[in-house]
C-alpha cells in the first residue's frame, strides 16, 4: 500500500519519524514535503497529499502541522476526501471506521511522537465498517 504524507515546518520531525516507520512496517511512502523546518505555507503541501489520494495514486494520506487543523482544513476542500484530525488511537480508529476517512491529520504541538506512531498505526489498520455508517458519508458530499 502506498501512504502520501506531508507536514509544514511545524511537523517536519514528526513527519521524518513516521516515514521511517512507515517503512518499518512495510508500507510504500509518498514524501511530498516539506523537507525542512524553514517555515512554509501548510496548503503547499496539503493540497499534493489530497491529489494524490484523490487521484488514487496513494490509498491514504497523513498530513501534519502545528494544530493539525489547517492541513485538515485543506485537504477536506477536495471533493473526494475525508481529512479527520485525530490526537489519540481511538479517534483514528473511528475516522476509519465509522467516517471512511482517507487522510489522517496530526497535530504535532500536540501530541508526542510515540502517540503520532500509535495513531498512524491505528489508523492504518482500521477499515470502513458500511453499515449504518454508508448513509452518513454519501450525505458528506455538497449538491
Amino acid at each position: 500500500m502506498i501512504v502520501a504524507i506531508g507536514s509544514d515546518h511545524a511537523g517536519f520531525t514528526y513527519k521524518t519519524y513516521l516515514v521511517g516507520q512507515l517503512k518499518k512496517w512495510g508500507y510504500s511512502v509518498m514524501d511530498l514535503g516539506t523537507w525542512s523546518e524553514s517555515s512554509m505555507d501548510y496548503p503547499d503541501v496539503a493540497h499534493p497529499v489530497a491529489n494524490a489520494v484523490e487521484k488514487a495514486d496513494a490509498a491514504l494520506g497523513i498530513l501534519i502541522c502545528g494544530s493539525g487543523n489547517g492541513v485538515c482544513i485543506t485537504a477536506n476542500k477536495h471533493e473526494n476526501i475525508r481529512a479527520a484530525l485525530c490526537w489519540n488511537p481511538e479517534l483514528g480508529a473511528l475516522a476509519r471506521q465509522h467516517n471512511d476517512a482517507n487522510i489522517l491529520c496530526l497535530p504535532s504541538r500536540f501530541v508526542s511522537k510515540q502517540m503520532a506512531k500509535k495513531i498512524v498505526d491505528s489508523f492504518l489498520h482500521h477499515t470502513f465498517e458500511g453499515g449504518r455508517h454508508a448513509n452518513r458519508v454519501q450525505k458528506i458530499k455538497c449538491g
